[in-house]
């Protein structure tokens, strides 16, 4: 059982149960409740290497940027609010409805004329991807107990190395051989095939709620992540760390936050109870969560960095170089899902996922300017691994931890800390690295080197046509902002090291808490 004692539903809450007991869902309906969670990754990072392209086609050079930040915005903000809306209101319904407006999305920026339009697009494509995640797992959460559902959450975890990697190789792809605008086009026959599976296949009975969102929690809660995504957006590149937009933004965080929590606690059906945070395992895992995001997306995003500036590959390469990343947090994942599916005990992953990636990052240390380029790509195996060990036990916890009324948004905060924990993950390492970078380039170079460190336009075909001892000092600097990143991961890593070993061995539920369906 559960370690916090359990609570009757309210009665203006829904009851939502699978169709049968028995009958586990068909191979079919996990796939279309996948094909949500894959919209949603990919798309993420599909857009990163066609935006040269939509650049030179629409224009709007000092607005590009926005084309990701305003989708990232919208999805972390309405994430939570879809997750609290399918516990009231139907699981179901939310996810469709979120793929519906996602698709919606999805064509208008296909057809946009110039970049406002766009930017306004990718908002609205935003906030149904929101929904797109948050809704497939809350969904396979009501069909399946946690201890049945190891290996569908174990698939789940493998989208999120794929889509980071997958994502720009076929954006990539779709811009040269097609045209930019398949990069979005491409997600309608996906969703379509959602839409239908999930809609004809999957049987949820639900008695409807009488209740309503909380209105003035999901406002404050939008306000504080609106604050803390724009600090990690804009914190070091926009405005400098210490300037009044960036302390502005701190502090109009930490009120809106503060003001949340004591919304919640007073609001009848609040946007993420606080009644979950009363499940030490629950919030345990939230933190895992929050860290391990924070460590994969940045090491993610900058070992890339390292591969074209450094080893002076092309973007496609630099991708493909960092499959023993992805193919460790896979293959931790699956096996993971395969393990707890047969019965076996889960606390020991997170421990032993700690351990294994700050390994992992501290064996990248070893990686310097004249490391093969064989040797680097395959240090990442370990560092991917132990991610993995972090992020599947996390999310079985949280499932396993929620009430059945509770997990629409039980999955829409363990989602919610994941893309705040990225954004402000990549923030932090991001301004080591450019930290680490500069002083190194300003001591082999003095203010040239400063300039060059600060120089954003500088490419890697840019860097090529730099006389010789230029090049080796910046790629000398890259290295050393690298090993900042490493040292950072290291030490995010052997905090959840630490953490995990609070959490408690709980059963996991062998069926799904609800009432047989009439």
């Amino acid at each position: 059982m559960n370690q916090r004692a359990k609570e009757s539903a309210p009665p203006s809450t829904i009851t939502e149960s699978a169709a049968t007991e028995t009958a586990p869902p068909s191979r079919l309906v996990i796939l279309g409740l996948l094909l949500g969670i894959i919209l949603a990754t990919l798309d993420g990072t599909i857009v990163g290497t066609a935006l040269p392209t939509i650049v030179g086609d629409l224009g709007g050079l000092d607005h590009f940027s926005w084309v990701v930040t305003a989708y990232l915005l919208t999805t972390a903000v309405s994430t939570p609010i879809w997750g609290k809306a399918g516990d009231l209101y139907g699981r179901k319904g939310s996810y469709l409805a979120s793929i519906t407006v996602f698709l919606a999305g999805s064509v208008l920026c296909g057809i946009a004329q110039d970049m406002g339009q766009l930017i306004a697009f990718r908002a609205l494509q935003g906030v149904g991807a929101g929904g797109l995640f948050v809704g497939a797992i809350s969904v396979l959460g009501t069909l399946l107990p946690p201890a049945q559902a190891g290996r569908s959450q174990s698939m789940i975890g493998v989208m999120l190395p794929v889509a980071m990697i997958g994502g720009p190789l076929l954006g990539g792809f779709l811009t040269d051989q097609l045209d930019w605008r398949w990069v979005f086009y491409v997600n309608v026959p996906v969703g379509a095939a959602a839409l239908l599976i999930v809609g004809l296949l999957v049987r949820l009975r639900t008695e409807r709620s009488t209740a309503r969102i909380d209105y003035a929690g999901a406002g404050l809660l939008t306000t504080g992540i609106l604050a803390l995504t724009l600090l990690g957006t804009w914190g070091g590149t926009t405005y400098d760390w210490v300037s009044p937009q960036i302390a502005g933004l701190a502090l109009l965080a930490a009120a809106a936050l503060a003001a949340f929590v004591r919304v919640e606690r007073r609001a009848a059906e609040p946007v993420i109870p606080p009644r979950l945070f009363r499940d030490r395992n629950f919030t345990l895992a939230q933190v895992l969560t929050f860290l391990a995001g924070a460590a994969m997306t940045g090491a993610a995003s900058y070992l890339p960095q390292y591969m074209q500036f450094v080893r002076g590959m092309s973007s496609t390469e630099s991708g493909l170089l960092l499959l023993p990343l992805m193919l460790g947090m896979m293959g931790a994942q699956l096996s993971i899902g395969r393990a707890v599916g047969k019965g076996r005990r889960y606390r020991a992953y997170p421990i032993i996922g700690g351990a294994v990636a700050t390994a992992g990052a501290l064996a990248l240390l070893m990686v310097e300017a004249d490391t093969a380029t064989a040797v680097a790509s395959a240090l990442t195996f370990v560092l991917g691994a132990g991610l993995g060990c972090l992020l599947q036990p996390a999310l079985l916890l949280t499932m396993n931890s929620a009430e059945p009324r509770d997990m629409g948004a039980a999955s829409g905060t363990t989602t919610l800390l994941r893309t705040i924990g990225s954004s402000l993950g990549v923030a932090a390492l991001g301004s080591v690295y450019t930290g680490r970078m500069t002083d190194t380039l300003a001591g082999r170079l003095g203010r040239e080197g400063e300039r060059l460190a600060g120089g954003h336009a500088l490419t890697p075909a840019m860097l090529r046509g730099l006389p010789e001892p230029v090049r080796d000092a910046f790629r000398t600097g890259v290295t050393s902002g690298l090993h900042g990143v490493m040292l950072g991961t290291a030490a995010l890593c052997a905090v959840t090291f630490t953490i995990a070993w609070l959490i408690r061995e709980v059963p996991l539920r062998s069926n799904t808490g609800a009432a047989p369906a009439e």
